[in-house]
């Protein structure tokens, strides 16, 4: 439980900073000469991408609201607009190699498998694959609707709150099956491409901003009969391919846009806090969920959601 408090107190320390920052110093090159991003709000995005990008609480979401705290978007130009945006999804980077790290057993198997050498590593990485490719289908032409029509405060709101009545409705339909018993369900093993094709179809509705990506794999894992921890580690796994081919896709789009507006140093330290952030909520993540299931992120959605579409609608 303080394991739990810290993570979420450091979370919204770092919301709050950020709030107080939006309200007199938007950072932006016209600002005597100071950088788009620098190392302070470098800093802030690090630790909310960090923190949320493998809990079920939408790390895109949470730093679409960061931006709007610490940056004066109607100041910026398209290009550093587009950067900015680009950068919320680069800056995953760093999560992605914290999770590779920790999973690195895994991911060996699984390239042992694809040498010959490991047939489980390859049945799990061709599961992995095939969750992957829904999203690898409909990303790239549902990415620049989304972030023209879904990258706001009211729709991230809306999403949050949605969110966590799916999670409540899934988290009670698993112990109504199965009870708190988190050894009991499917091990990764046990998944069939049938259920990875699920898994995948409902990450893709994690393209709308709110929704998270780790809530709906996590979810559909619990509809294909895994076990809790198993279900969040099929979520960090898939996660590696889906954020990889994300950032990479961003970075190869926009990449002029992030190199014309954003400076180097910055970029990369926000990578490097988001990697520690990860880090520490990955391995916090499976024994909760495990002990406990969804219900306290259930209630965290529903709070921030309902404050996010107050504010938004009292403006």
């Amino acid at each position: 439980m303080m394991r739990q408090t810290k993570l979420v107190m450091l979370l919204l320390v770092s919301m709050s900073f950020a709030g107080q920052k939006s309200f007199g110093q938007p950072e932006t090159e016209s600002d005597v000469g100071e950088p788009l991003i620098g190392y302070e709000d470098a800093f802030i995005f690090g630790v909310v991408e960090g923190v949320t990008e493998f809990l079920p609480i939408s790390s895109t979401g949470h730093l679409i609201l960061t931006k709007q705290w610490l940056v004066d978007i109607s100041s910026l130009s398209l290009t550093e607009q587009e950067a900015i945006n680009a950068y919320l999804i680069v800056i995953q980077g760093g999560a992605i190699i914290a999770v590779a790290l920790i999973y690195a057993r895994r991911i060996f198997a699984i390239v042992l498998g694809f040498l010959g050498f490991d047939p489980a590593g390859k049945k799990l990485g061709l599961i992995i694959l095939a969750a992957f490719l829904p999203a690898a289908l409909l990303g790239p032409f549902l990415d620049d609707l989304i972030e023209a029509l879904l990258f706001g405060s009211i729709p991230v709101g809306v999403a949050l709150i949605l969110g966590a009545f799916l999670m409540y409705w899934a988290e009670k339909r698993k112990k109504r099956s199965e009870g708190m018993d988190g050894d009991r369900g499917k091990k990764l093993g046990d998944l069939t491409f049938k259920d990875a094709l699920l898994v995948g179809l409902l990450q893709c509705v994690a393209m709308c901003p709110g929704t998270s990506r780790s809530m709906m794999t996590i979810v559909g894992g619990y509809f294909v009969g895994l076990t809790r921890k198993h279900s969040a580690e099929f979520s960090f796994l898939l996660g590696l391919v889906t954020l990889t081919a994300a950032a990479g896709y961003k970075a190869v789009t926009k990449g002029k846009a992030l190199i014309e507006s954003l400076q180097w140093g910055p970029m990369l330290f926000g990578c490097l806090v988001a990697g520690v952030a990860a880090a520490l909520s990955v391995r916090w993540l499976v024994g909760y969920l495990s002990r406990h299931g969804l219900n306290l992120f259930v209630w965290y959605r529903l709070i921030l959601g309902a404050v996010i579409l107050a504010y938004a609608l009292a403006l």
